[in-house]
């Protein structure tokens, strides 16, 4: 008989296929620490019945988390959030001449009621997204808790790793 998969906890949701290139690393993390995923692809403009849709009926399919990425005039964050009292992250995505700052301002300044919490612009924003996702999640889940607190404790040895490298290279200390 065959294993049934386990059910997303995580929807990251793209307003677009060109949002891809920053937001592939951050699925790397959620592999990382096995948490189940869906992906979608919804335009707050150009789909804004499916995305009301997708909104309303993710609580019902055990979603947990819904992070929502998109650039320019970046409503998807908010849209969604209107329609959930699900956690809403919001990545804004670089892409326009402005290098992203629209699509953040569209995604922090949300009105009072309707919460969305904003990250970074692009591939630091979608993976620090993935990572406060997981961190809500390990409140009610323990050894996802563990598997965090492992990960920042490898980060912070490979930083001083590299800094001790730093530190003895002849190259980036100078005794004058």
């Amino acid at each position: 008989m065959k294993k049934m998969a386990p059910k997303p906890r995580i929807a990251l949701v793209m307003g677009s296929t060109s949002d891809m290139p920053q937001v592939e690393p951050a699925l790397e993390i959620l592999k990382d620490l096995k948490i189940p995923y869906t992906t979608r692809v919804l335009s707050a403009h150009r789909t804004p019945d499916a995305v009301r849709e997708f909104a309303k009926k993710a609580h019902e399919e055990e979603i947990q988390v819904i992070i929502a990425c998109a650039g320019a005039a970046a409503h998807l964050a908010g849209v969604i959030a209107s329609h959930t009292d699900l956690p809403v992250i919001g990545v804004p995505m670089a892409g326009t001449t402005l290098g992203g700052l629209d699509a953040l301002f569209s995604t922090v300044q949300m009105p009072g009621g309707v919460p969305v919490a904003t990250m970074g612009i692009g591939k630091a924003g979608t993976k620090n997204a993935v990572l406060m996702a997981a961190r809500i999640l390990a409140l009610q889940d323990e050894n996802l808790a563990a598997h965090l607190a492992r990960k920042r404790e490898n980060q912070a040895a490979r930083v001083l790793e590299l800094d001790a490298e730093i530190r003895n290279s002849e190259t980036w200390t100078w005794e004058g």
